[in-house]
């Protein structure tokens, strides 16, 4: 069975009205159950985390958090067996208090785990399990994290790095971090014998290469198929390298 889809971002309008109180930066979000301390039973929000700090609404359109939770202090983040199907439990053990916390499903969790404990570690986990395109985004919270602590004194000094910000389909792909890889996933959908980026304005090609032929074009050859490998000839014919060599020898017996 396929894992739920992971929730859509709060609209723009009220992500603009969040940062109206608070200007910490917002690394995650999503639905968590949490049960604090004075809670008899779990109670269900729309959270996110903004610097080393969760802020929790009601819904998703609200403006106004409820309550919130200073985690820079994590002494420890625990799992917990869940005997419910597809879910994640975790308990985040403070100084003051513990914070069960609960998942809609265990994708969403291992992303929560792994977001708080780059925050809170100033370290990416390597024990959590996310797919190559997560952990990359981790890492880039993790150097958003470690610029806006320095900006408030938290850090010894050290050269930050520029920012900047998506403002389109691919503003984040001509404008890299420094020395630093981005993955962004563009949905592909196939139509008849067609296949649609689906962009803000969507874009119909005839077949995969072309697609990638696109990509690789609009972005001035800045996005390019992602091959995770670690060896450098995988996916080639083992004896590939050896056929060219005698073909270089003995060119009219090849």
């Amino acid at each position: 069975m396929m894992a739920k889809k992971p929730p859509k971002p709060a609209p723009r309008r009220i992500f603009q009205e969040r940062l109206k109180i608070t200007a910490l930066p917002l690394y995650f979000e999503g639905f968590l159950l949490v049960k604090r301390s004075d809670h008899q039973e779990y109670k269900h929000y729309w959270t996110e985390l903004r610097g080393t700090t969760l802020f929790f609404y009601t819904d998703k359109k609200s403006t106004i958090y409820v309550g919130k939770l200073d985690i820079i202090d994590l002494v420890c983040l625990t799992g917990q067996h869940s005997t419910e199907k597809n879910c994640a439990k975790f308990t985040l053990v403070l100084p003051k208090e513990e914070v069960h916390v609960k998942t809609e499903n265990t994708e969403s969790g291992e992303e929560w785990r792994g977001f708080i404990l780059t925050v809170t570690e100033l370290t990416v986990p390597q024990h959590v399990s996310l797919l190559p395109g997560q952990v990359i985004r981790l890492h880039e919270v993790l150097e958003r994290e470690k610029k806006r602590r320095i900006e408030t004194d938290q850090l010894p000094l050290m050269p930050p790095e520029k920012e900047k910000e998506p403002v389109q389909d691919y503003a984040d792909v001509l404008n890299p971090l420094p020395e630093m890889p981005r993955i962004k996933h563009f949905k592909v959908t196939r139509t008849g014998n067609n296949y649609t980026i689906e962009l803000e304005k969507p874009v119909t090609l005839p077949n995969l290469f072309s697609v990638i032929d696109y990509f690789v074009k609009e972005t001035r050859g800045n996005l390019r198929p992602f091959i995770h490998s670690a060896d450098d000839n995988f996916g080639q014919d083992p004896n590939i390298e050896d056929r060219s060599e005698k073909f270089k020898k003995n060119p009219h017996n090849a």
